[in-house]
């Protein structure tokens, strides 16, 4: 399929649900909620939207939401597609028609988009990553095995200067990779400008001694202009990464940003929860990232396995992959998974396991710098943990050779 756009959804509905998705299919496309005259002409009949797949898989036990038609809803697995002509390769205009009226429509009780598949002119409008994960291994000076993080929370409060200390604390302890928090731009106590200033001189000084420069993201979430000259100053300064939220952004944002950025881009997905959080409604993150990829996100968040927030590990492993998984043959337009949230050693042989590859971010706050032993510590058993994982072999009888590794085995029961 070259010049139609392929949409898959779960939808729950107590209605007949072939009827239901025709309502769908005429709502994303040409359909009215009354006849009007011309709509039988040849133009509007070659803008319908089609259902090309339909199966009903199950029912559940009661609507997930309410206003809906009244009764018990069956679920069904449905496939609608459009010609690419009723938009052009735009990917604003791409989630209005895959994901916009559709949601509010009384035949459904709950509806989920799945998954995109585009015609190949989407890549050749939109920019897609920048850098993607070789350039970001390039920038990070890091060949092989994963990205090790960590995040500074500068919305707890620290000035740019006491951020610029505990930068100097982690990349002396060896850390790859650094981010700053979503909820930190360019708050009053931390202004962006001096926070990237401060932040910078201790990472050129500690390139200068050691030949090695760590990747800060630097949170320059703002209005397009802002973002522009933020990422400027950051390029300036010799950093090597940029970071956006991309629920605050939007696609058109991060689509501006990515049109004007000569440095990798860090993109959060804050927000998505309100989108992807319930199994029946609402938008997967391995549909939303498809976007995200294409406009540009050269990094991009799936949560972590055994994560404190409340998403299943099945959940991250398919985005995850899904994002390590070629758009087209001919332009993979990969991005680099970042796996976070209550990350420690412990996770890195599940994450390998489920993976089969390293070219990932893998950040812990706590699970570096709660370490017993101190930040150098927490880098060396991630480094540790990872090695093991990667030879097959148990973490446990790794530990009893690597006593940084034992300790956090004891840390992070």
């Amino acid at each position: 399929m070259t010049d139609r756009i392929e949409a898959d959804y779960l939808v729950e509905t107590a209605e007949n649900p072939a009827k239901a998705v025709e309502v769908m299919a005429g709502e994303q496309s040409s359909g009215t909620f009354v006849s009007v005259p011309g709509e039988d002409n040849e133009g509007v009949r070659l803008a319908r939207a089609r259902v090309e797949r339909l199966e009903v898989v199950g029912e559940a036990e009661r609507p997930s939401l309410p206003g809906a038609t009244p009764g018990r809803p069956v679920l069904a697995r449905a496939t609608l597609s459009w010609p690419l002509s009723n938009l052009g390769p735009s990917l604003p205009n791409l989630l209005a028609t895959v994901a916009g009226n559709l949601f509010e429509l009384r035949a459904f009780s709950g509806l989920k988009l799945l998954d995109l598949r585009l015609p190949r002119q989407f890549g050749r409008h939109n920019p897609g990553p920048g850098f993607g994960i070789e350039g970001t291994r390039r920038m990070a000076g890091v060949d092989s095995g994963p990205i090790i993080g960590t995040i500074i929370k500068p919305s707890v409060g620290l000035s740019p200067g006491e951020t610029a200390d505990l930068v100097r604390v982690l990349v002396e302890a060896g850390i790859d990779f650094i981010k700053d928090d979503e909820l930190q731009a360019d708050g009053p106590h931390c202004p962006f400008d001096d926070r990237v200033r401060a932040v910078m001189r201790v990472i050129r000084d500690h390139a200068d001694r050691t030949g090695k420069r760590v990747m800060f993201a630097f949170n320059l979430t703002g209005e397009v202009d802002e973002m522009r000259a933020r990422h400027d100053l950051v390029e300036a300064e010799g950093g090597t990464c940029v970071m956006a939220s991309m629920h605050s952004v939007g696609l058109a944002g991060m689509l501006a940003l990515r049109r004007h950025a000569r440095l990798p881009i860090h993109a959060h997905r804050n927000g998505w929860g309100a989108m992807g959080r319930h199994p029946n409604h609402g938008i997967s993150y391995v549909a939303w990232s498809r976007m995200w990829r294409l406009a540009g996100a050269d990094h991009l968040h799936v949560n972590g396995l055994a994560n404190k927030f409340c998403e299943p590990d099945d959940s991250v492993v398919a985005s995850a992959r899904s994002i390590l998984t070629p758009l087209w043959d001919d332009a993979p337009m990969l991005a680099m998974p970042v796996f976070s949230s209550g990350q420690t050693i412990r996770q890195a042989a599940g994450t390998w396991a489920a993976l089969g590859t390293d070219d990932l971010i893998h950040a812990a706050g706590g699970g570096i710098l709660a370490h017993p032993k101190g930040p150098r510590a927490g880098v060396e058993s991630f480094r540790e943990a990872w090695a093991a994982a990667k030879a097959g072999e148990d973490i446990g009888a790794r530990a009893r050779r690597s006593p940084v590794l034992a300790d956090a085995l004891e840390a992070y029961k």
